[in-house]
C-alpha cells in the first residue's frame, strides 16, 4: 500500500511539474521572437516526453495488477516464501533457484502468460528489474492476445 501511495504522490508532483513546464513553454512561444519560440518548443518537449513516460508507466502498472488479481483468483500467484537476509532482502541464492524453476516452466509452456508472469516475479526477486519489466510486458501482451515484444524471451 505504501508503494501505491508513493507512486500516486510522485505522479501528482510530476503532473504538476509537467503542467508548469508546459505553461512556461507556451509563454515563451507566445513572445514571438525566434529565440523564445525555439526555447519554448525545446521546453515543450519535456512535458510531452514526461507525460508519455508517465502514461506508459501507469498503463504497465494497471495491466500488471490486473494479471496479478486474475492469477490470484486462480490460485496461481507465486507464494512469497523465499528466505530473507537480516535487512529484509530476498536471499540471492534462493532467488536464483526459484528463477531456474520458473524459467523451466516458461520453456515448457512459452505461450502461457501465467508462466511469464511468474518468471517476471522471479526476475524481480533476483534483483534484475529491467528483465522483470520486459518479461511482465511479455506476459501482458500474451494475456491480451497480442504478439509479444521481441525484446525478451526466456
Amino acid at each position: 500500500m505504501a508503494a501505491k501511495v508513493g507512486y500516486l504522490v510522485v505522479s501528482v508532483l510530476l503532473v504538476g511539474y509537467l503542467a508548469l513546464a508546459g505553461h512556461r513553454a507556451l509563454l515563451l512561444i507566445r513572445e514571438g521572437t525566434w529565440i523564445t519560440v525555439a526555447l519554448g518548443v525545446a521546453v515543450l518537449a519535456l512535458p510531452l516526453i514526461g507525460g508519455w513516460f508517465l502514461w506508459r508507466s501507469f498503463r504497465f502498472v494497471l495491466f500488471a495488477n490486473r494479471l496479478s488479481r486474475e492469477l490470484d483468483a486462480e490460485g496461481g500467484l507465486p507464494v512469497d516464501d523465499l528466505p530473507r537476509t537480516p535487512s529484509g532482502r530476498i536471499d540471492r541464492e534462493a532467488a536464483d533457484v526459484a528463477f531456474a524453476r520458473r524459467k523451466a516452466e516458461v520453456e515448457e509452456r512459452p505461450e502461457d502468460w501465467r508462466c511469464w508472469f511468474r518468471l517476471a516475479v522471479a526476475y524481480h526477486d533476483a534483483r534484475d528489474t529491467p528483465r522483470a519489466r520486459r518479461t511482465m510486458e511479455h506476459a501482458i501482451a500474451l494475456h491480451a492476445g497480442r504478439p509479444a515484444p521481441r525484446r525478451e524471451r526466456a
